[in-house]
């Protein structure tokens, strides 16, 4: 349910108006205090956006873009979920799921399953919301070829993986500037 006094739009990258790409990445700039990279910028675009406003003030925004993730011998198309956030004074009000629950309706029409590197803070969002931690070795595909990427393991969330997905074999994701998970 969407919080009251607030509207969620569902907008691609290429439909974006320029204020409100801006107003995307300053509200991303503010959520996560000066440890969101161009790169993790970077990471939101190309793909859907979901953009939780009250009146004209940008409170939340999440995106899902497509990635490719290996696993049991094939890659599998990934709607993988980049930039959740939600303004501080509006958190634990319903809007992260106000932004949600546009992008896994995305993610489960349009890709074989959902992905997401998670903050120690999103876990109990995400598994409330039905997302499976991952519990065996991620891996990434890297110019320098496939390399180990421990530091992630306990971060790396799926939703709705297909039969016979395995949730502790090894997952690869593809390679991208900036952090790989």
């Amino acid at each position: 349910m969407t919080p009251p006094g607030c509207t969620v739009e569902v907008l691609h990258t290429a439909d974006l108006p320029r204020p409100t790409r801006v107003a995307a990445r300053a509200l991303l700039d503010e959520v996560f205090a000066g440890e969101m990279t161009d790169d993790d910028w970077d990471h939101c675009l190309g793909g859907l956006h979901a953009l939780a406003w009250e009146g004209d003030a940008l409170v939340g925004h999440a995106a899902v873009v497509q990635r490719q993730l290996g696993h049991a011998g094939r890659a599998w198309r990934t709607g993988y979920v980049e930039g959740v956030a939600v303004r501080a004074d509006r958190r634990r009000r319903g809007y992260g799921s106000a932004l949600l629950d546009p992008i896994e309706r995305v993610i489960r029409g349009a890709y074989d399953l959902g992905a997401l590197g998670s903050s120690d803070d999103g876990v109990p969002f995400y598994t409330a919301r039905g997302w499976t931690p991952w519990r065996g070795p991620t891996w990434a595909v890297t110019p320098d070829g496939r390399r180990r990427t421990a530091a992630d393991d306990d971060g790396v969330f799926v939703l709705d993986p297909p039969d016979g997905f395995d949730v502790r074999g090894e997952l690869t994701c593809d390679w991208r500037a900036g952090d790989l998970w």
